[in-house]
């Protein structure tokens, strides 16, 4: 489901605070701390642009995203190699959330692959001070398959809830996204709130551009932007 100084890789609360979350408008592109490579970039609707890297201080299979909006950065996430959120960094207001490991019913892409349904069970910690929030969900494999901008991508469905400690629902969203066997990503397409189905986002990709070729890794999104804050980045 659709993120130390002294010699190595920048920690992560270091690069968010230097690099990724300077102000709107300051930079035109960005690029990786010291230590890691730019992978890829997508341009997708919903005035919205991803960038991943992978960085030598990570453990295999982990990389980062950045999501951009037409405001500036939005927020940083460590992924692991089945999509576990391990830690996001978000921009504004500044804060950080962490994914409690071992979680009871872990994400996996590699479950999804192999059976086309895969469930997740995991809590998010925060450092605001508000409650720990659970998410549970499901993602699974339509069977369908799309190439968009000449990547193929895998068609996915997926639900899930939000609840706060005490039991109360914080939030229930679901939608249809796209799954990169090469890249080992979710990226958002539709999606909506459950007591809302009516009101769909449509966050879907439209450009793969990738080191080397024109708009690699550029802090500003191209597709329905029009000043406001993108539904799918909330």
């Amino acid at each position: 489901m659709y993120v130390d100084l002294a010699g190595k890789t920048l920690s992560a609360a270091a690069f968010a605070a230097c690099v990724c979350f300077a102000a709107p408008g300051a930079a035109q592109t960005f690029d990786p701390p010291q230590g890691c490579d730019g992978v890829l970039t997508v341009q997708s609707r919903s005035c919205l642009v991803i960038h991943t890297w992978t960085c030598e201080a990570d453990a295999p299979g982990e990389q980062w995203m950045a999501l951009f909006t037409d405001r500036g950065p939005y927020n940083v996430r460590k992924i692991d190699a089945e999509f576990q959120w391990l830690e996001t960094h978000f921009a504004d207001p500044p804060a950080i959330e962490q994914m409690q490991v071992p979680a009871p019913d872990p994400e996996s892409i590699s479950v999804l692959l192999a059976e086309d349904h895969d469930t997740y069970d995991f809590t998010i910690t925060n450092d605001r001070g508000t409650p720990d929030e659970r998410v549970r969900g499901y993602d699974s494999l339509t069977g369908e398959s799309v190439v968009i901008d000449g990547e193929p991508l895998l068609r996915t469905e997926f639900a899930y809830e939000v609840t706060l400690p005490d039991g109360t629902v914080q939030y229930r969203g679901a939608g249809a996204q796209f799954l990169s066997e090469r890249h080992r990503l979710f990226l958002l397409g539709l999606s909506w709130s459950q007591d809302t189905p009516d009101e769909v986002n449509d966050a879907s990709p439209v450009e793969f551009i990738y080191p080397g070729e024109p708009g690699f890794f550029s802090a500003r999104p191209k597709y329905d932007c029009g000043g406001v804050l993108s539904k799918a980045a909330r």
